[in-house]
C-alpha cells in the first residue's frame, strides 16, 4: 500500500514522517487511530497488535515501537471502547456478539451451517453445535479454534455440545465412509495436497471415534462442509428458539458473570486493549 493511499484512509491520517522508521517500515501505521471528528477526547490512540497475531511476521519485532508514540502528549494506547467498533450493551447476549463482534464471513458460515443442519433433520444439540462451532475463528483466534471455542462455550451449553465443537477440530480432517464424509476438497487448496495432519490431532481423532458422542461431532462436520454460500441470507433470529432452550445466557451478561471464561468474552468486547 502506498503512502498516498494510506493517507486517504479514515482513521489513518497520522503523517508518516512523524512516526519512527521502525513503525513505518513494519506497516504499523495501520495500528494508529485518529480521534473521530466529534469525539470529546481528541487524543490519538495506538493499538498494540497482540503477540500471537504477529509472531513470524516483520510486525512482531517492531510492535513495541508503537509504545514510543505515547511520548507525544496527544497519544495514548487503546484501552476501553474503540470508537470504530459498535458499542456493546451493558449485559451482552450471544446474539449481540453475532451482530456486533464476530467477523461477518464467519457469521454467514455459522448461520448457514445451522440452517443446513436443521433442514437435514438434526436435533437441537447438533444445530447449536453447528451454529457455534467456529465462534473462535470469528471472534478470537483461528489456530486450534475448536478447543478455544469449546472452552469459551462450555459454561453455557450442554457438555455434549462443547465436546462436539472441541472434537470437530480433529474429525474434519478424517473421512468416515459410513456416513459419507470425505476429506474436504477445499483443504487441498488451502493446505496443499501434501499436508499431513499433526500427530496430536490424529490421536484426538482415534480417541473421539471410540466416544459415545462421536456421531454428534461427526454430524457437525457433515453439516459444516457445505455451508459456504456467499449469497445465502440467514438471520440469527432463525435460531433464537434453539438458543433459548439450549444456551444458558447469564443475567449479568456474557463477560460479566464471573465464569472461568468471562475474560474471553471481555476480550471480544474490548479486543484492542493494550493490557
Amino acid at each position: 500500500m502506498t503512502e498516498s493511499v494510506m493517507r486517504q484512509l479514515p482513521s489513518q491520517q497520522v503523517p508518516l514522517r512523524e512516526l519512527p522508521a521502525s513503525v513505518r517500515e513494519a506497516g504499523l501505521i495501520n495500528w494508529v487511530r485518529e480521534p473521530l471528528a466529534d469525539a470529546v477526547d481528541q487524543r490519538r490512540r495506538v493499538i498494540i497488535p497482540p503477540a500471537v497475531a504477529t509472531m513470524g511476521t516483520p510486525v512482531n519485532k517492531n510492535r513495541m515501537a508503537l509504545i514510543g508514540e505515547t511520548y507525544h502528549g496527544d497519544t495514548v494506547v487503546m484501552m476501553g471502547d474503540n470508537p470504530e467498533l459498535p458499542m456493546m450493551p451493558e449485559r451482552p447476549t450471544l446474539a449481540d456478539f453475532f451482530r456486533l463482534r464476530l467477523e461477518p464471513g464467519s457469521v454467514r458460515h455459522l448461520l448457514q451451517s445451522a440452517r443446513i443442519a436443521r433442514a437435514n433433520g438434526m436435533g437441537e444439540k447438533v444445530i447449536l453445535a453447528c451454529l457455534l462451532h467456529d465462534i473462535a475463528v470469528g471472534g478470537l483466534i483461528s489456530s486450534d479454534h475448536g478447543y478455544w471455542g469449546a472452552q469459551l462455550l462450555r459454561p453455557y451449553v450442554d457438555e455434549e455440545v462443547a465436546w462436539a465443537i472441541e472434537k470437530h477440530e480433529a474429525l474434519r480432517y478424517f473421512p468416515d465412509e459410513s456416513v459419507g464424509y470425505t476429506y474436504p476438497e477445499a483443504y487441498i487448496r488451502l493446505f496443499g495436497a501434501d499436508y499431513r495432519v499433526p500427530e496430536y490431532l490424529r490421536r484426538e481423532h482415534e480417541q473421539a471415534r471410540r466416544h459415545r458422542w462421536y456421531m454428534t461431532s461427526r454430524l457437525l462436520t457433515i453439516n459444516d462442509i457445505y455451508s459456504f454460500d456467499p449469497n445465502a441470507v440467514v438471520e440469527f433470529g432463525e435460531f433464537e428458539d434453539v438458543v433459548g432452550r439450549n444456551f444458558r445466557q447469564p443475567t449479568e451478561g456474557l463477560g460479566f458473570d464471573g465464569s472461568p471464561v468471562a475474560h474471553m468474552w471481555r476480550t471480544m468486547i474490548w479486543p484492542n486493549n493494550f493490557l
